[in-house]
């Protein structure tokens, strides 16, 4: 797995690039996104959550590291996590396992830089 700053790097690269190829359509859904992350009657981290759990069915690699990523930056624990790694696991079956090896690995990198930058501040 590529290291946890050069992956958001990567993917704020490519999305600047795919947002200023001038095809509006991008931009257009890219902000529908946006929105359907943003508070409301759900919390944002509970969206990132589902999320999450949502990109573990589907197998998106790519997605299962954004929303990990996103949940922790909006408070989710190691607890909160795992359920939702379980829901994905129920919800898709036995073909999730290698999404979820690669969730379990992802958290952990993540919550140690998080504690790492704790530490060091």
């Amino acid at each position: 797995m590529k290291k946890i700053g050069e992956t958001r790097k990567y993917r704020l690269d490519m999305n600047d690039k795919i947002l200023n190829s001038g095809f509006r359509d991008f931009n257009k859904f890219f902000a529908l996104d946006t929105k359907a992350y943003t508070e409301g009657a759900l919390p944002v981290k509970m969206k990132e959550l589902m999320g999450l759990v949502g990109s573990m069915v589907l197998r998106c690699n790519d997605c299962i590291f954004y929303h990990i990523d996103r949940s922790i930056q909006e408070g989710a624990s190691r607890e909160e996590l795992m359920e939702a790694f379980n829901i994905a696991l129920i919800v898709g079956g036995s073909i999730v396992i290698p999404h979820l090896r690669y969730a379990f690995e992802v958290m952990d990198e993540i919550f140690t830089e998080t504690e790492k930058e704790k530490q060091s501040s």
